[in-house]
């Protein structure tokens, strides 16, 4: 494949099959399970224990490292990986396809927790293995429309499994709304199951680094050793510091002026779609205009879809400015994401490419965390309009550091 050519179509329904597959466990234990467990009669303390089964998502990188070292000669690297994980996903959703809704959420809820969390730890390894063949497979003008496949066909998994999973589950009961969810993941195996990653890509050199625990710093040190990292990783904190501030209070503003649970349901549900349609956009603008104009653009743009919400601060009972401005935000948002992974995939070294990802994107994932933790004291504090222009205005003035960067890269080329 060069440089510059388009990846094949194969190529990109793996993609779109693998990140989709993703996105199922992970709605149904953000979205449905919440609701579910609180139907029958769950406590909320036990409900909000359900926040912790992400935790693989973010510690997945003090592993990363030996899922790129450590692969299976006879499937190929990858999907050495990703198969024997995606299938225990389907071993563990048949397992809890089986099991009585009143027995799982009553005396065998540590049960499901554990099998969740299990269902966490090995997609996020997938997830891993996964970054690592998307970097290996896509050149890196059409990186940003792989990752249009991964923002989008995560929220589509999301989608299926948390709001599509609720509105079958009254009609078919929880034993074949789980059994259909286990049969959507084995049909979206089939892609990698069927791709010839041995004779498609190289594969991974032998190395003599050994894999003891040293590896981990190793490993990290060659990554942050790089010229210009320091810098760039200056842009993956701060680039969506503003969304992480402005984005947690958009619905409770809302709830706060009336709107009730069906409307942010139906707003949710319109604006997801939206943003999926933005990925989309901002992959194939990627391949046309580059890494910095997309990351100035696409960056501005997310910056005045969160000054936007400032306007609908006492005008909720306006349904279409509402919806125009989610919309809007939701499509800079997506935007945004996939031409700030493109270019994480960027910097990936060879052969350590699902690691590198992995770092990025879980200092990304933290920092974010850690400011959209704040978003409520400040609105509180300050109001939700401040909150918005506040968060529009951080936005703006991190894309300076981005403009830096790019400066700094291109007299490193020069010099």
């Amino acid at each position: 494949m060069t440089s510059s050519a388009r990846p094949s179509n194969t190529s990109l329904v793996l993609l779109a099959s693998l990140y989709c597959a993703q996105g199922l466990p992970s709605g149904l234990v953000a979205h449905s399970l919440p609701v579910l467990l609180r139907q029958h009669g769950v406590d909320l303390g036990l409900i909000g224990l359900l926040k912790l089964l992400a935790l693989p998502w973010l510690l997945k990188v003090l592993w990363a490292p030996w899922i790129d070292r450590i692969g299976s000669r006879r499937l190929g690297h990858h999907r050495g990986w990703i198969l024997p994980l995606q299938g225990t996903v389907i071993l563990c959703l048949a397992g809890l396809a089986l099991i009585a809704p009143q027995a799982l959420f009553d005396s065998a809820f540590w049960l499901l927790l554990g099998t969740l969390l299990l269902i966490n730890l090995v997609a996020a390894s997938q997830d891993v293995a996964t970054d690592g063949l998307a970097v290996r497979l896509l050149p890196e003008r059409w990186r940003g429309l792989g990752n249009s496949l991964q923002v989008g066909g995560y929220k589509v998994g999301m989608l299926a499994s948390g709001s599509g999973l609720l509105l079958v589950i009254g009609g078919l009961g929880w034993n074949l709304s789980i059994g259909l969810l286990a049969a959507a993941l084995v049909l979206l195996t089939l892609p990698i199951l069927l791709f010839p990653e041995k004779r498609l890509l190289p594969q991974h050199a032998e190395q003599a680094e050994p894999t003891g625990p040293g590896l981990l710093w190793r490993h990290y040190k060659g990554l942050l050793a790089q010229p210009g990292m320091l810098a760039w990783l200056a842009v993956v904190l701060t680039f969506k510091l503003g969304d992480a501030l402005g984005s947690p209070m958009i619905k409770p503003m809302l709830v706060d002026q009336g709107w009730s649970t069906t409307d942010l349901g139906q707003l949710t549900l319109i604006s997801s779609l939206a943003g999926i349609g933005g990925a989309l956009l901002g992959g194939l603008l990627y391949a046309r205009i580059g890494a910095l104009r997309s990351l100035l653009i696409f960056g501005a743009l997310q910056a005045l879809g969160i000054a936007g919400m400032a306007l609908l601060v006492g005008r909720g009972a306006d349904t279409g400015l509402v919806y125009a401005i989610s919309l809007f935000e939701q499509i800079a948002d997506g935007m945004s994401t996939v031409a700030l992974f493109a270019v994480m995939m960027r910097m990936c070294r060879p052969e350590h490419e699902g690691a590198d990802f992995t770092l990025q994107a879980s200092a990304q994932i933290l920092l974010a965390g850690l400011v959209g933790a704040c978003s409520g004291v400040i609105a509180k504090a300050l109001g939700y309009e401040a909150l918005f222009i506040g968060a529009a205005v951080l936005g703006g003035a991190m894309l300076v550091l981005v403009m830096r960067y790019f400066a700094a890269e291109r007299r490193s080329a020069a010099a």
